[in-house]
């Protein structure tokens, strides 16, 4: 039997129960899953606070994604309470148990005056060029936009720094600061792809910037071409959201941590050795810092750096990836970290194994005693 527009739109107020804008504000927070089905083009006129937007055309591909709990309350509207009726009808077909469709949509919100958020708008060519993280509900443009406005910080441009630099970059990490003193040679090029043959005895600051912004010119690249030390730490990690630990030397290492710790910026540390990597993040106070993992430096004989002990190319290649992958976590609060965790790769055998790291009580840097020493 055919049926009209209105036997349809009769047909979805008979299945879907509809709240008033009111019952939707005086909702406590988290109580529902706010959808917004609206065009791209409607939800940067505004949305209501908390929403998430996935367009009517994609709420079958997207919505498990958004909401994984098919008994969880969620509350969809669109710009009249039309559109949202018949999503909300789709979610009913599809099992979850508590749709409700906000009756007057967006208009009516507006109309009784209750608050709203305006998005931040990309450009048309970051839409185009974030494109696929656009489509990720984790991510979406309020991500993307987070992280055009994120500044990570490298400690070195070398087989670890190269890869993350490339993909926090491609990210969209609004601003790249990177630490090294040294120059590009040619026994680099074996595993730190962001130098060229050309660039040989070039400052590798300058050679990672242009690699960097030739890949996406919209990235502020913040040159740092000194040795990390104790006196200019403090200076140079100030103002950044975390940092890659790329350092081959213990010392470096602790006065990173140590400063990092006191200034309350994330670390994601990596170190590899011949067909090995090790990856763990430092989130101060949270979980243990690099001082609690190492409390003193092992004999340098047990430590070898790559000059002495070599390295299989595509090692620090794995672990930089994976260092930039913590790091876009850390910037877009989203996942699990490695806070607590220690990561170990073994490429000889294509295995990873996870330790648990804790805190130490009696840690110089970030136990109780040390905090307070220092207020």
């Amino acid at each position: 039997m055919p049926k009209s527009y209105a036997d349809l739109l009769r047909e979805a107020r008979a299945q879907i129960r509809e709240v008033s804008p009111q019952e939707v504000d005086a909702l406590p927070p988290s109580a529902a899953a706010l959808i917004d089905v609206r065009e791209e083009s409607e939800w940067e006129q505004g949305h209501l606070p908390g929403a998430q937007h996935i367009s009517k055309s994609y709420i079958e591909q997207q919505i498990e994604g958004a909401v994984a709990d098919r008994d969880a309350q969620v509350i969809l509207y669109c710009a009249g309470g039309i559109r949202s009726l018949f999503a909300a009808q789709t979610l009913a077909e599809m099992g979850y148990t508590d749709v409700a469709s906000m009756s007057g949509g967006f208009q009516s919100w507006k109309g009784a005056g209750l608050a709203f958020e305006m998005p931040v708008v990309l450009t048309a060519d970051q839409k185009q060029r974030y494109s696929r993280h656009l489509l990720i509900p984790e991510v979406g443009a309020a991500g993307q936009a987070k992280l055009l406005g994120s500044k990570a910080l490298l400690i070195g441009a070398g087989g670890l720094g190269s890869p993350a630099s490339l993909y926090l970059a491609a990210a969209g990490v609004g601003t790249i600061g990177i630490v090294d003193f040294d120059v590009v040679d040619i026994s680099n090029l074996q595993r730190q792809v962001v130098h060229t043959t050309d660039r040989v005895g070039e400052r590798k600051v300058e050679s990672a910037k242009k690699s960097i912004n030739a890949l996406n010119p919209e990235i502020n690249v913040l040159a740092h071409e000194e040795m990390l030390v104790a006196d200019n730490v403090d200076r140079i990690i100030a103002g950044y959201d975390v940092i890659l630990d790329g350092t081959d030397t213990f010392e470096t290492r602790y006065i990173l941590n140590d400063a990092a710790v006191i200034a309350g910026i994330p670390v994601i540390h990596a170190s590899v050795f011949r067909f090995e990597g090790q990856l763990t993040t430092f989130i101060p106070y949270e979980g243990p810092c690099y001082r609690c993992l190492y409390p003193t430096p092992p004999p340098p004989e047990l430590a070898p750096g790559c000059s002495v002990a070599g390295v299989l190319g595509v090692v620090p290649g794995i672990m930089g990836l994976l260092q930039a992958t913590e790091a876009l976590k850390v910037l877009l609060g989203i996942g699990e970290t490695l806070s607590g965790r220690l990561l170990l790769f073994d490429a000889l055998e294509t295995e990873f194994t996870e330790l648990k790291l804790r805190r130490d009580p009696e840690c110089p840097v970030c136990s109780d005693a040390a905090v307070a020493a220092r207020v």
